[in-house]
């Protein structure tokens, strides 16, 4: 049993709430549950109860047993000094303040529904990576859409956070920030940590001194990376053209190597050579990423601009070279779609956080609503299991409800396992 069972059952009182006392066998009465706290101290604060009829104002603590206040250090903690009611699982030990008044205990195992901790142990005990799946279909289509919405909420600000970690990094430099977002999503999965780092060891601000140069762009990149080799004229140019403006911007100190870039069972199109050609392409054509990206009009104006034609030798290599049969494309669909997804929302939910600005945040969802569902392993299995995925909102839902609700076991701050334990 984890202490977020003993949450649930004081969140929602599921316990026999008639005619409470404590462990001393005082009377007892909840007047307010308080709200949970997600900062040090107490469990949950501005609670609110009658002891021996007498009001209290203050915190609530739980642990498994009353000893864990012990275990934890409370006793010599003044943040606990407003613990006006200790639940537990079980009484083990009797508990006092700093100054030896004793802390009012309630007790909830003996006045708990053996019916609802049987189901308790069947869904977080379930083997399932979907604890819920054998259940789901006794969950009401509302509550499975709000939890949902929650998680496709909660996926969003946690992105714009990692976003906002980067705008500190870059000391709130939106621009630079957004280069090196974009950077990292051209790598894709595969490729997304070398692909930062190379945007981080090259800002853009020296990229955008040689705007008007594509050569030079495409020279600074892949020599930046590490990639450049004289297998060819055109690479032999690159090779000396980086020489010189490393020399210049004293770019040798953060250079990747070769080796740190994998190509292995990836698609050709997805080689980081064709990449850093889009991606010195894109560069090219956009004054301001950051302004592009806050400011689009919609996903299909995004589309258009993403899918910038790389120079005329990576219209025609993979590698240096060796020349292809067939043209190299531009940025498929899926992958502009992934960098929308990626790049582009995170970016404009950043932007509301930062300036408490709520129309960029139904941007950013109004974006993801325009997209259609990703389609994968875990979209299928959800689909199986009856919840279908519409646009990109529902498939980012998804996600973030199996990676940090279900894989977790976080059915106790899921509505779907919470609805399930207080079904009759």
């Amino acid at each position: 049993m984890s202490e977020d069972f003993l949450y649930f059952l004081w969140q929602f009182q599921y316990f026999d709430a008639a005619h409470l006392t404590t462990t001393a066998g005082e009377s007892l009465q909840v007047l307010a549950i308080g709200q949970r706290n997600a900062n040090a101290g107490p469990d949950f604060i501005n609670g609110r109860v009658i002891v021996e009829n007498i009001e209290w104002a203050g915190s609530i603590e739980m642990h498994l047993r009353s000893s864990d206040w012990h275990r934890h250090a409370h006793t010599t903690d003044r943040a606990y000094e407003s613990v006006v009611l200790h639940v537990v699982w079980e009484n083990d030990t009797d508990i006092c303040r700093h100054d030896g008044t004793a802390v009012p205990t309630l007790a909830l195992k003996n006045i708990t529904s053996p019916k609802l901790l049987h189901k308790y142990h069947v869904l977080i005990g379930s083997k399932a990576t979907i604890p819920c799946e054998n259940q789901l279909g006794a969950v009401s289509n509302l509550q499975k859409r709000m939890m949902l919405d929650r998680a496709a909420t909660q996926r969003l600000e946690r992105k714009a956070q990692g976003v906002l970690e980067l705008l500190t990094q870059n000391h709130q430099d939106w621009e630079e920030t957004t280069y090196q977002l974009l950077a990292q999503n051209f790598g894709f999965k595969v490729n997304a940590e070398p692909m930062l780092r190379l945007a981080q060891g090259l800002p853009l601000k020296i990229l955008h001194k040689h705007r008007d140069n594509l050569f030079q762009l495409e020279a600074l990149l892949f020599g930046q990376a590490g990639l450049l080799i004289p297998a060819d004229e055109y690479a032999l140019s690159l090779q000396k053209e980086y020489a010189f403006l490393a020399a210049k911007y004293s770019l040798k100190s953060t250079q990747l190597q070769a080796h740190e870039w994998k190509f292995l069972r990836l698609r050709p199109a997805n080689f980081p050579t064709v990449r850093l050609a889009q991606l010195a392409a894109f560069i090219q054509q956009q004054p301001s990423l950051f302004s592009l990206f806050i400011h689009g009009e919609n996903v299909k104006k995004l589309e258009e601009v993403l899918r910038a034609k790389q120079s005329d030798y990576w219209q025609t290599h993979y590698h240096f070279q060796k020349t292809t049969a067939a043209k190299v494309a531009t940025l498929g669909k899926a992958s502009v779609e992934n960098i929308v997804v990626n790049t582009v929302v995170p970016l404009v939910a950043a932007y509301a956080e930062a300036k408490d600005n709520l129309d960029f945040m139904t941007k950013a969802t109004e974006l993801l609503e325009q997209l259609p569902a990703e389609t994968n392993h875990l979209t299928d299995r959800w689909h199986q299991m009856g919840i279908e995925s519409k646009t990109a909102f529902d498939s980012q839902a998804i996600i973030e409800l199996y990676t940090h609700f279900c894989v977790k076991k976080g059915c106790l701050q899921c509505a779907i396992g919470t609805s399930l334990l207080k079904s009759p």
